[in-house]
Formats: structure tokens, sequence, C-alpha cells
């Protein structure tokens, strides 16, 4: 089996390669799991991916497994518990960011019917394209952020290189004949 270079590079047990074998590329059908990537990818921001991995289960125990709904009604008292979470990423910034966001996904689950609606909805757009639009509806989403949320679910190409296993896996699947 071969992989994309970067797994290559970590240790053969590490969350990295697990990352990379079940999730990585692959599309997400519910909204609470999108949501909940878009959130690991906001907190990456200015970190290592090690380190979002390593923390992936808090982050879901602290966001209410991604409930969107719950989120955006979070209020101070929620922000001040989750700024004491060790277990987590312990910004102001990137809170707030989450909750502003989750009531943005709900103000696009009522026109679109999901966030993944609205996703598909812009299939075909550039990375570029795809930034504009995020930074239009959302706080804290950069060209990276972006990016790596959009690869990770599925939306842009170059989650996996042509020789690594996912990478025909995930084309398979993506192929009309099947």
């Amino acid at each position: 089996m071969s992989y994309c270079d970067y797994v290559l590079s970590k240790p053969k047990d590490d969350h990295h390669r697990i990352y990379h074998d079940f999730h990585y590329g692959t599309p997400i059908e519910d909204d609470n799991e999108l949501f909940g990537r878009l959130i690991l990818e906001i907190n990456q921001a200015g970190l290592s991916w090690d380190i979002i991995l390593k923390k992936q289960a808090n982050f879901s125990e602290a966001f209410d497994v991604y409930d969107i709904q719950k989120i955006a009604d979070y209020r101070e008292e929620k922000v001040d518990e989750l700024l004491q979470n060790p277990g987590i990423i312990r910004n102001r910034l990137k809170i707030n960011a989450v909750i502003y966001n989750a009531n943005q996904v709900l103000l696009i689950q009522k026109e679109f019917g999901s966030f993944k609606g609205w996703l598909d909805s812009h299939l075909g757009k550039s990375k570029e394209e795809w930034v504009k639009l995020f930074k239009k509806q959302f706080k804290f989403v950069g060209g990276e952020i972006v990016n790596e949320f959009l690869m990770s679910t599925g939306y842009l190409p170059g989650a996996h290189h042509p020789g690594c296993f996912r990478y025909d896996e995930l084309n398979q699947k993506a192929s009309p004949a099947n």
C-alpha cells in the first residue's frame, strides 16, 4: 500500500496515519460533522495539525459533539468554561468565531436545507472563489483554513497524491460508474 509523503514521514502507529486513512479527503454528509471539521481547522491556525489531532476528542466533547444548534446558543458562561478547558485551544477569538459561524450555518441551513447543500451548490469554484465566499460568510477563515477544510472534506482536489491508495479509493467512489 502506498501513502502520501506526509504520512510516510510520521510513525506507523501515529494519529496522522489514522486521519489520513479514514478521514482526510473523504466527503462528509452530516452537517454537524462538517462543522466539526471547520472547528478543527479554525483552531489549527497558527499551530501544528499534530496538536489538533491529539485534542480532537476533547474538541468534540467540549463543543457538544459539534451540535450546531447548541453551539449557536452558547453564552458567556459557556465561553468562560471553554477558556478554562485545557483539552482544547483556549483562544477567545477562535471560540467566538466558532459561535458566530454556528449561527451563520443555521442561516445557511434555512436557505439551502443544509450546510452540505450550501457547499454542494458552490461545487466547481476555484480555491480563490471559495476563500472569498467563506470570508464573506464566516469569521476566522483565511486561505489556508478554507483550503484545508475543503480538501479534507473532498470539495477541493489535492488531499492525496496519485500514488496514494486513498487517491484511488476516493476517485473510484467519485466515478459515475460506481
